[in-house]
């Protein structure tokens, strides 16, 4: 299978190397030519630096994965789409609901499959305890707890299009979308929520919030509370939710639910869990648990007809609303 990869940034590095294992670059584009044309030479694709070149060029390519920032996630996505080439997003998925909605209709008018990255659905801990829910080990979930204590430092954000309202959108959707996509996946769709934000450490350096606290009421009834922040001093902390139901409490843990750190469930323990995959480096920083090789596995899978998809827009744009109704509430 061909792909080709807008953006040739940080995660796009990651998004190469699992193409080369499990399909082939066919052709990048970046608007810094230096990034395009080193990634291009590293892998034997083509190189581009204007999008709609690369999109009416590269017409071998089966998926495009977008890389870009944030901000530019809609507008590629869609141009990708009306190309006539499924398309792999990067989380966010956008940032805003509408934006959202228009990718998804995109991608039915072009009858094309739209992807969206959620890797820690992957990590093992994380699917052992979505299994036992499902299954109904847990019974009736009460509350969930989810903790997310980064550290992102001035000089993660300096000379970056991160920190950005209009690219980088803030701290819930470069950081911690994935969480938020865990809390909608294991738990269910959030009702309301009631949150204080505030930007304590990095005033001047990023647009929006660098810490939240948030309360919420699922539609299932079960209730819940977000903390988070960039704060952490000098390096990440802790990435994890608790949940407490009728038949069990759980909780994954580690920087990046990466580790299953405690659980009591009636007349049931989960064991031997696979070993995860190391987190995404970036040098001083780590991001959330690197599974972008069962991402690609499974849209591979999908377009040949032997799977179904792990995370499509829908689910996507669940994420999305989650957050928007978090900042919609700060600013009240």
């Amino acid at each position: 299978m061909k792909f080709g990869i807008i953006g040739c940034g940080r995660i796009a590095q990651r998004h190469a190397e699992h193409i080369h294992k499990q399909g082939k670059l066919v052709a990048v584009c970046d608007v810094i030519e230096d990034k395009a044309r080193e990634m291009a030479g590293k892998y034997g694709a083509a190189c581009f630096k204007d999008i709609d070149v690369f999109l009416a060029g590269s017409k071998e390519m089966d998926v495009v994965a977008v890389c870009s920032p944030n901000g530019l996630h809609a507008a590629h996505t869609i141009k990708a789409l009306r190309a006539g080439f499924h398309v792999l997003c990067e989380k966010p998925m956008a940032l805003s609901v509408q934006d959202c909605g228009e990718m998804i209709n995109a991608a039915e008018r072009a009858n094309k499959r739209l992807f969206i990255v959620k890797q820690n659905r992957f990590n093992p801990p994380v699917a052992a305890v979505k299994k036992i829910i499902d299954e109904g080990r847990l019974g009736k979930i009460y509350s969930a707890q989810l903790s997310c204590f980064w550290n992102r430092n001035d000089a993660y954000y300096k000379n970056s299009w991160k920190g950005t309202l209009d690219l980088d959108g803030g701290t819930l959707y470069t950081q911690f979308s994935h969480f938020i996509d865990l809390l909608y996946w294991i738990v269910g769709d959030v009702k309301t929520v009631q949150s204080y934000i505030g930007n304590f450490a990095h005033q001047g350096v990023i647009e929006f919030e660098d810490t939240g606290v948030i309360s919420l009421r699922f539609y299932n009834g079960a209730v819940g509370t977000i903390n988070y922040t960039v704060n952490s001093h000098n390096k990440n902390m802790e990435g994890s939710l608790t949940l407490f139901g009728e038949k069990g409490t759980v909780k994954i843990g580690g920087q990046y639910l990466n580790e299953l750190e405690y659980q009591d469930i009636e007349g049931y323990k989960i064991e031997n869990l696979p070993p995860g995959n190391p987190a995404n480096n970036y040098g001083q920083y780590q991001g959330s648990m690197s599974n972008h090789d069962k991402v690609y596995q499974n849209v591979i899978e999908v377009l040949e007809g032997n799977g179904i998809i792990a995370t499509g827009g829908f689910e996507g744009l669940k994420t999305i609303e989650i957050i928007d109704k978090i900042y919609s509430s700060a600013k009240q």
